[in-house]
C-alpha cells in the first residue's frame, strides 16, 4: 500500500489525478461504447420498434446502479477515508460488509423483476409492438444478470477507492470490449433473424459476468489487507455501518431520482408515438460521451479528495477539486461544439430511418447544451460524497430532480410539447449549477479554505 498512499499524499495533483482518473475515464468510454453497442447493432436491423424496446430498459438498468452506489460509493468513499485516517482493519470489515449486502440486494432485485416484468415494462411505456423486445432484453440483462452487474460495479469502486484505478479501469474496459465482440456474434450468427434483441441481451449479460469474475480474482489475489470478500469479516462497527449508508443512501437516491426522470421522459415521449420514443432513446445514449468522461474524472477525484479530507490536508483536497472541475468544464464546452456540428452524423450511426434521424438531430442539439452545467452539478455532489457529507449530497441531488428537472418536464411538455421535453435538461441544470456552487462556497468558508 506504500505506493498507493504516495499517490494520495505526495504526488502533484495533476499527476495524481491523471493516475487515478485516466483509467476510469478510459473505462467509462468503454462502458459508453458497449452501452451504445446494443443500440448500434440493433439499429442495423433498421427496426425502430426494437430500438424503442431496448431503450425502455434504461430506467430499470439504472436501478442496478442504485444498488452499486449504495454499497460501492457508500463503502468505497468510507474505505478511502479510513485509509487516510490509518484505520486499515476497519476498511477491511467495511469492504466485506458491502460485498455481501450487494449480493443479497442484487438477488432480491432480480427476483422482483422476474415476478413483475410485464407490468413494470407496461408502466415504462412498452406498447404491444415493443413489449416482446423489452422483455427479452430485460430477462437477460436484469433477471439473470443483475447480481454480477451490480457486484462488478461495487468491486470496481472498491479498487478505485484504494488507488488501484488501473485494475478497475482495465476490468471495465475488458468487459466492454468483450460485449462489443459478443453482440454481433449472438445477434447475427448464433441466433436466428428476429431474435437480435435477445442476442444483444445475452451478450451484455455474459460480459458483465466476466467483469465480475475478473474483479473478484484481482481482489482475492491481493494481499494489501484493505479489501476483503470473506464473510468472516462482515461484522463492522455500528458507526461504520452508519457511514456507509449516510453516503450510500443519498447516492442511491440520486440515481433513483435520475431513473424516475428517465421513466417520465419515456412515458411523455411514448405519447407522441414509437418513432419519437426511438429518437429520444438514441439521444439519451448518444449524449453520454461527455457525461461518462466527467464521471470517470470524478471517480478519480473522489478517493483523492476523501483521503486528504480525512488526513486533514484541506489545501491538497481543494486543489484536487478545483483542477478536476477545470478539466471537466473544458471538455464539456468542447463536447457541446462537437455535438452541434455532428448531430446528424451521430444519429445516422445508430439508425438509417429518416424520420428518426431528423427528430433525433434536433433533440440531441438541444440536450447537449446542458453538458457543462450538468458536470458542475454531479461533480460537486460527488465531492460531498467523497468527504462523507451524504446529507449535502442528498440535498443537492434531490433538488436537481425534485425541484427543477421533474416539475419542469411536465411544464415544458405542456407548453412546448416534445421539444419542451428535450429542452428541460438545459433549463434545469443552469439553475441547479448555481445552487451547487453556492453550497460548495459555503463549505469552503466553514472550513476556512
Amino acid at each position: 500500500m506504500k505506493t498507493n498512499r504516495e499517490i494520495f499524499e505526495t504526488w502533484p495533483i495533476p499527476k495524481a489525478l491523471t493516475e487515478l482518473a485516466l483509467p476510469m475515464i478510459f473505462g467509462q468510454l468503454i462502458i459508453l461504447v458497449y452501452n451504445l453497442a446494443d443500440t448500434f447493432f440493433i439499429g442495423r436491423t433498421n427496426n425502430p420498434l426494437m430500438v424503442a424496446g431496448v431503450s425502455l430498459l434504461l430506467p430499470v438498468f439504472n436501478i442496478s446502479i442504485t444498488f452499486a452506489n449504495l454499497f460501492g460509493i457508500g463503502g468505497g468513499t468510507l474505505i478511502s477515508r479510513l485509509m487516510g485516517a490509518k484505520r486499515d482493519s476497519e476498511a477491511k470489515s467495511v469492504s466485506s460488509f458491502c460485498f455481501w449486502l450487494t449480493i443479497i440486494s442484487g438477488g432480491i432485485f432480480s427476483l422482483t423483476m422476474y415476478a413483475f416484468m410485464t407490468p413494470i415494462l407496461r408502466m415504462l411505456g412498452a406498447s404491444d409492438d415493443t413489449l416482446k423486445f423489452a422483455g427479452q432484453y430485460t430477462f437477460c440483462v436484469i433477471v439473470i444478470g443483475a447480481v454480477p452487474t451490480i457486484l462488478a460495479m461495487t468491486l470496481s469502486n472498491f479498487l478505485r477507492s484504494t488507488g488501484r484505478a488501473k485494475q478497475a479501469g482495465f476490468g471495465v474496459s475488458m468487459g466492454g470490449i468483450i460485449n462489443i465482440f459478443l453482440d454481433p456474434l449472438f445477434m447475427f450468427v448464433i441466433l436466428p433473424k428476429g431474435d437480435e434483441v435477445l442476442g444483444a441481451g445475452i451478450a451484455t449479460m455474459l460480459s458483465n459476468v466476466i467483469i465480475c469474475l475478473y474483479f473478484m480474482t484481482v481482489i482475492l489475489r491481493s494481499n494489501d489487507g484493505i479489501i476483503s470478500l470473506s464473510p468472516a469479516n462482515v461484522i463492522t462497527s455500528a458507526r461504520n455501518v452508519y457511514e456507509v449508508f449516510a453516503v450510500g443512501v443519498p447516492a442511491a437516491i440520486a440515481v433513483t431520482l435520475f431513473d424516475i426522470t428517465y421513466i417520465i421522459i419515456d412515458k411523455l415521449a411514448s405519447t407522441y408515438g414509437d418513432i419519437p420514443l426511438a429518437a429520444v432513446g438514441i439521444v439519451l445514449k448518444a449524449e453520454r460521451l461527455p457525461l461518462n468522461i466527467g464521471i470517470g474524472l470524478c471517480q478519480g477525484m473522489m478517493p483523492l479528495a476523501g483521503y486528504n479530507y480525512s488526513a486533514g490536508n484541506l489545501a491538497r483536497m481543494k486543489e484536487a477539486v478545483n483542477f478536476s472541475r477545470l478539466v471537466g468544464l473544458v471538455f464539456g464546452f468542447a463536447s457541446v461544439a462537437m455535438y452541434e456540428i455532428f448531430a446528424p452524423l451521430i444519429m445516422r450511426i445508430f439508425i438509417a430511418d429518416t424520420q428518426t434521424v431528423a427528430l433525433g438531430t434536433h433533440f440531441l442539439r438541444a440536450r447537449v447544451l446542458a453538458t457543462p452545467f450538468m458536470f458542475i452539478c454531479f461533480h460537486l455532489v460527488n465531492f460531498f460524497q467523497a468527504v462523507g457529507m451524504g446529507g449535502r449530497a442528498l440535498l443537492l441531488g434531490s433538488a436537481r430532480w425534485l425541484v427543477f428537472n421533474i416539475p419542469l418536464l411536465f411544464v415544458m411538455n405542456w407548453l412546448f410539447g416534445m421539444y419542451g421535453i428535450v429542452w428541460t435538461q438545459v433549463v434545469a441544470d443552469v439553475m441547479m449549477a448555481s445552487v451547487s456552487i453556492f453550497a460548495y462556497r459555503n463549505f469552503e468558508k466553514s472550513h476556512n479554505i
